[in-house]
């Protein structure tokens, strides 16, 4: 036979029976979601889940977490430590197996763990398989014990180092620079809004997050202490505090129905905006489900029962709408599930059924005995209602009008839009240009095979303070539905996008890199964030990197995109090198853009993504909103680096 022919024998010899680890590093995306940033801190996660279980069987009331100057992690909390006893079945110890067994270890245990947190479940095994050492200590029994481990295989069995009265593991770990390429640096910001999540999401536990790669004024370490007494209450306090409050107070429960755990927490503001997040075991569904169907449920059924009853929608000429009693609230629900299903493109998404009801329930008890106790604040939620009703009817209007205008409806395109001759999707992009000086010289430099150009006029409009309809009637506004195709959901989820119908894949924000074009940016990304989150979940949004300076010294010419950049080019040319700053794009030609901004080749696009969308809500409603002292705090804090991830 040859080479070729052996190449191509498909038989039984060539089915890879991967077993466990091997199966982790071969596919590591499959147990945590990829390989880029995002699955280098879910590491982290995974074991600080091992730490919330053991609290919340009521074992573990401390965790700490450590990025130590190398980038490795050290957790430490004072559970019962993983027992070290042999296991049986497996002929090791019980530590052993945990650390190097997909799937083993308490939670699988109904009886070690009643619910245990994480998506997956899969655990600090496959930490350890994508890690180049692990070594984890645990003290119990009155002994210390100790096993470590290359790339998830065990380098000597567990033994004992000494005598100790505390509890508890203590795990260390070096992510794997082969399978983690992009990067194994970890962003202490990303860390420490989940660890203050899982605070909030878990009331009085100790999670102290520090970082040893950095020092304050003081000269000690960056460190942070998480600690919540009333838990979602607490938490709806920390999102809502950039808004303006409706009612007094926050409107929370806590409580089993069904046999489910549920907490839930709310409180109505000023805003048009409805921002509900929810949790299954800790875990943020940002694609809901159950839980949250039961959630509007309740809400909508004992607000609608209230206010017909108060007679206040009699004069009303139209029915209100479940919409209508979400306008300007804000909620948190977060239920505890022994046996979660998720569903959905992220798994994400809580399939359970017997969860609907167990919601429903509890906030309909909640809502009624809150309603009932405070009188005006039950009259400012049903007033605000009406308001957003009778808004609701404006919106459906000039909703329409945006319909009619959608090239996929038979309408035009915008007359502003200098469309791409590429027809697939996929391969096209269209760049939203601050100013028609700069929206000119992108014409002329773009490629037309598949670069589209739509210039804004001026600073659209801030949606964090406008109501629907507002929006909806917003020509600029009107002109990027249009251009990108995409239809304006139904009344019953008034932001659904239809994304099969968007006609580039790559929508990239390019403004100019001064403080007004960092104010219209944000005013663009708070438009997409509230208003079409599906398609910065979906990974189409970008924001381009224009160059700040050109540096000249005969016929040399090289771009700078910063000020330590330039400095460095400068003391390259040996003095003598003009320098200019570019204020806007329109200053460069037509060539320069290209090539500095949008030739695929040697641009810089950054994709904007929601890590964590509690923490991007509270940033948006900062930095959009009527408060002004938080916003200051705010910008005088990060001004040095003038850029946001959201």
């Amino acid at each position: 036979m040859s080479e070729e022919a052996k190449k191509n024998q498909y038989s039984a010899d060539s089915i890879q029976a991967l077993e466990g680890m091997e199966h982790v590093r071969m596919r590591p995306s499959m147990y945590i979601g990829d390989v880029g940033v995002r699955g280098l801190h879910h590491l982290v996660y995974e074991v600080v889940d091992n730490s919330i279980d053991e609290a919340m069987g009521g074992h573990c009331d401390s965790i700490q977490v450590t990025i130590n100057e190398d980038n490795s992690i050290t957790t430490k909390d004072n559970g019962r430590g993983i027992p070290v006893g042999l296991h049986k079945k497996e002929g090791v110890s019980a530590l052993e197996v945990v650390m190097t067994k997909i799937g083993a270890g308490g939670k699988f245990d109904k009886d070690s763990y009643k619910v245990s947190g994480g998506l997956h479940g899969v655990g600090v095994s496959v930490v350890n398989a994508l890690s180049v050492h692990l070594k984890a200590t645990v003290y119990r029994e009155g002994k210390v014990w100790e096993q470590e481990y290359e790339r998830g295989k065990t380098l000597y069995p567990v033994k004992s180092v000494g005598e100790s009265s505390e509890t508890g593991t203590v795990v260390t770990f070096m992510p794997d620079d082969t399978i983690f390429s992009q990067t194994i640096e970890y962003n202490y910001e990303t860390l420490s809004n989940r660890m203050r999540e899982l605070s909030y999401l878990n009331k009085g536990i100790t999670i102290t997050l520090t970082d040893k790669r950095n020092k304050d004024e003081k000269g000690e370490y960056i460190s942070e202490t998480f600690y919540s007494e009333e838990g979602l209450k607490e938490f709806i306090k920390f999102l809502d505090g950039n808004r303006e409050p409706l009612i007094k107070s926050v409107i929370a429960m806590e409580g089993e129905k069904n046999g489910i755990p549920v907490e839930v927490a709310m409180v109505y503001n000023t805003g048009y905006t409805e921002n509900l997040h929810s949790y299954v075991n800790n875990i943020n569904t940002h694609e809901g489900g159950t839980h949250l169907s039961g959630f509007r449920r309740g809400l909508t059924s004992t607000l609608k029962k209230y206010a017909d009853g108060s007679g206040m929608l009699d004069k009303l000429k139209f029915e209100v709408a479940g919409d209508d009693f979400r306008e300007g609230l804000t909620a948190i629900v977060s239920v505890k599930v022994a046996e979660p299903q998720f569903e959905g493109q992220t798994k994400t998404k809580l399939g359970n059924r017997e969860v609907t009801s167990a919601v429903s329930q509890a906030v309909s008890e909640m809502l009624t005995n809150y309603l009932e106790e405070h009188p005006d604040d039950a009259k400012s939620v049903v007033q605000k209602v009406i308001l957003a009703a009778q808004a609701r009817h404006a919106a459906a209007k000039a909703r329409e009008m945006v319909q009619r205008k959608n090239p996929m409806t038979g309408g035009g395109l915008p007359g502003k839009l200098s469309d791409c001759s590429e027809q697939d999707p996929t391969k096209c992009e269209v760049f939203l240009v601050e100013g028609d000086s700069a929206g000119g010289t992108a014409k002329q430099g773009r490629d037309r095979n598949f670069q589209a150009i739509l210039p804004l006029r001026g600073k659209i409009l801030n949606v964090e303070k406008a109501m629907q309809h507002k929006v909806f009637e917003n020509e600029e506004i009107k002109n990027i539905y249009t251009a990108l195709g995409v239809t304006i959901g139904t009344e019953e989820d008034s932001k659904a996008l239809n994304l099969e119908k968007l006609r580039y894949h790559k929508v990239v924000i390019m403004c100019d890199a001064d403080v007004d074009g960092s104010h219209i940016e944000t005013l663009i990304l708070t438009f997409f964030f509230r208003y079409m989150r599906e398609l910065i979940e979906g990974g189409h949004v970008y924001i381009a990197t224009p160059p700040l300076y050109l540096v000249k010294k005969g016929t040399k010419r090289r771009y700078a995109w910063n000020d330590e950049e330039r400095d460095e080019i400068v003391a390259s040319m040996n003095g003598g090198a003009g320098i200019q700053r570019y204020k806007g794009l329109g200053e460069m030609n037509a060539e320069q853009l290209w090539d500095t901004t949008m030739n695929p080749e040697f641009r810089t696009l950054r994709q904007v993504s929601i890590d964590n969308a509690t923490e991007s809500d509270r940033i948006f409603s900062m930095l959009m909103g009527d408060e002004v002292p938080p916003r200051r705090e705010f910008i005088e804090k990060n001004a040095v680096y003038a850029n946001i991830d959201v």
